[in-house]
Parts: C-alpha cells; structure tokens; sequence
C-alpha cells in the first residue's frame, strides 16, 4: 500500500525533494529500544524518518483510579509502581503533597534522610539510563558497569528498607523506619569510590569518535521549542534553560545545600548526555553533604510527633493508653485531612514530577493525578526525529530517558 507524499504542511520535520512513497511501519511495543512497552508508528521514506506517532497505553494500570479506594497511607506503595527506576521520587511527591493539605512539620532528621534516599535514587536512575543508553547505540561494557554501582545502591535501599526496588520507604508524615546502624558507614563507602566510577564512564564515551557521531548534532530540540513541548529536567537543561525544581522552588531543605544546576548549549543527544552525567556528580555531593549533617544528628526522630498521622512508637504503646487508640484508628481507618486540595512538584530524575491531590475530609482521597515528566517528553519525538535516520531514533530515544510505568500509570 502506498501513501501521498507529504507536503511541508503535513509534518513538522523537513520536506524531502525527490521521494515518491513512504510506507508506515510499527516500532514497538515489543522493541528493546522503545524502553518498556511503547508504540511509534513510523512514516518513513526509505530509512529516512518522515513523521513519528507515539502510541501509548499499553501498560496502563488504573493507578491513579485505584489511590480513590484506600486510606492515603495505603496509596504510597502504588506510587512505587509508576516511575519504576525511582519509587522513592514517587514516595516524596506524593508525600509532601498530602502534608501539605494536612499541614504537619516534618523533623529535619526525616527531611535531610529523604535528600539523601532521592538523591542515590537519583543516581540509581541515571545509571540505567546510561547503561541502557549505551547499549542501545552498542556499547556493551558501559552497561555492564552503570549495572554493577546501581546494585550497590539497590544494597542500600534494601538495607534501609528492607527492599530494593518498591521501598515504600517516604511515607506521610516522615518515614517507614529510622536507619540502621550500618546504613551511613555504608553510605560513606560508596560515596568514596563512586566519583571515580563516573570518571570511568565518561573515560569510555565522551570522547569516543562513535558516540559522538551518534549523537552530536542528533535529535536538536532548542530552548523555546522545548519550553512550548514542555520539556522539564535534563532534556529543557540541555537546550541552555538553568531550570530546576530543587533551586526555583526548594522543597525538603534543598534551599540549605550546595549544588549547580548543569546545562547545556546545543539540545541534541550528546548534551542531554552530558548533562546527566553532570548531575550525577552533583547528587553525589549532595548525598556526601547530607551524610555529614546525619552523622551529626542524633537517631530516632524519623517522623512527625504528630500522633492523628504518624503512629505512635511501640514503646508509647505499651503504657499509653491514648496512644494504643491512635495506632488502631491509623492502621484501621487513617487519618481525614481537610477538604481542599494541594498541588507540590519535586525534580525527579527525568523531570519535574507533581502530584495533584483532592480531599473531601475522609480517610481516602478524592482525587489524585500526577503530572508525569515522561508523558510530557514523547510528544516532542517527531519535532526532534523527523528528518533523521531511524537509527538516530533508537538513539533519541534513550535519550529522553522515559518510563512508561510512568506515562500510562
């Protein structure tokens, strides 16, 4: 079956002079390269990309919907399920949103644990980016080694959390648990060696003449085109806008520490690579500048006194009778924050993350809708595909680092 030769109004990528056909094929939704299940319809004129359609959906779980039917505690283990390469974003997202209709402070020990658990995550989800990423355009030892530092992460978060993937771990009101005793010296051990890790990725890609001719002045995107796409995170940063959550609107104490937004100049592939791995360096001062105020705090304060949203400590519970009552109505009905509603968005690792949430003064939320980063990232493929090869859009998309967990929720 043979298509019209579409004309400069039909698509927003180049004409191309002398074509007579162009055929759809499908890429996906079983494709390694599309990152999780992800549908592009591809118009191509030979190899030639001429428009691209992402078809999403495919992995949609009622996420959002399911949150309505439990207590807002119970909702934090779905937000694991969303961004899977970085659940404990998802937690603080959603936990700071529900704080803030309820109106609790949070002690500063439970504040500078959870910079510290989303900055690793932070890093945690770049190495798979980058791993994934360089496999993609065949470099195979660069996936090998991101994938052996985020074991070491996933160690941390299991040690902490008792699980490695859907920690659970940022709840409302504070945290699941206090660390244990071996969780900073750990910590400390990985911070040391870690720089030296990064030092050795770039070693291998940065100046490699194959990955530069993969990816400089492939899949350009410039600043106002991203800002009207609404690109966020690493993929607006690379196109030269300094934005950040962390900075422009500080949340969980980020206004108190030392670190710099990276940018880059051009948008294409090579300085959305750049970029990120930038920030890597910058959350791993960042976790070393938390580590040092945790060693200086003393243990046990790892959520609200608060006894109406937090429980109360089994040690209360032995022989307060008012606190016996409050840990059987949290764990059986929750608590009822006010009727309204509060909107808080976080930098995740691939951008900005918010969460939405409605009350109507029960135990269960209303509503709850989150404006996911990699949704907001796909619809700009074809501006920065059409035109290009479709090898540089194996290329493109990894590097817009999505997830489709997240996308569909």
């Amino acid at each position: 079956m043979t298509y019209p030769v579409p004309t400069p109004q039909d698509i927003t990528g180049p004409a191309l002079a002398g074509t007579t056909e162009t055929m759809v094929l499908n890429m996906g939704p079983h494709h390694p390269s599309t990152h999780g299940v992800l549908r592009l319809v591809l118009e191509l004129d030979g190899e030639v990309v001429v428009n691209v359609a992402p078809d999403v959906g495919f992995l949609h779980t009622g996420i959002e919907k399911t949150m309505e039917s439990k207590t807002y505690q119970q909702a934090v283990v779905l937000t694991d399920r969303m961004d899977y390469l970085a659940p404990l974003s998802n937690n603080l997202s959603y936990a700071l949103t529900v704080e803030k209709l309820l109106g609790v402070e949070i002690p500063e020990r439970a504040q500078t644990i959870r910079v510290l658990m989303v900055e690793l995550q932070r890093i945690s989800s770049h190495l798979v980016w980058l791993g994934t990423h360089a496999l993609d355009l065949a470099a195979m030892s660069v996936f090998l080694y991101a994938f052996r530092e985020r074991e070491q992460i996933l160690d941390l978060f299991e040690l902490v959390s008792g699980a490695r993937l859907m920690t659970s771990y940022i709840r409302v009101g504070g945290l699941a648990y206090d660390l244990p005793a071996d969780f900073l010296p750990t910590v400390d051990a990985f911070l040391k060696i870690m720089p030296g890790h990064v030092d050795e990725y770039e070693d291998l890609l940065t100046g490699n003449p194959l990955w530069l001719e993969r990816t400089v002045g492939v899949g350009v995107i410039d600043a106002e085109a991203a800002i009207a796409y609404g690109l966020t995170g690493a993929n607006l940063r690379a196109t030269g806008v300094p934005y950040d959550v962390r900075k422009a609107i500080p949340y969980t104490g980020y206004e108190t520490y030392d670190f710099a937004v990276p940018v880059g100049k051009k948008g294409d592939i090579y300085d959305r690579y750049r970029v990120r791995m930038a920030e890597m360096r910058q959350s791993i001062s960042l976790c070393r500048q938390a580590w040092e105020r945790l060693n200086e705090m003393p243990s046990g304060v790892y959520q609200t006194s608060d006894r109406k949203v937090a429980p109360p400590p089994k040690s209360e519970i032995t022989h307060s009778m008012e606190a016996l009552i409050h840990h059987f109505k949290l764990w059986t009905e929750g608590f009822k924050p006010p009727r309204g509603d509060a909107y808080v968005s976080i930098e995740s690792p691939r951008g900005i993350l918010g969460c939405y949430v409605v009350s109507d003064g029960s135990a269960k939320p209303w509503r709850v809708h989150f404006r996911s980063p990699s949704f907001i990232s796909l619809q700009s493929l074809a501006h920065m595909g059409n035109g290009r090869l479709m090898a540089d859009l194996v290329a493109l998309i990894a590097s817009l680092d999505p997830v489709l967990g997240e996308v569909d929720r």
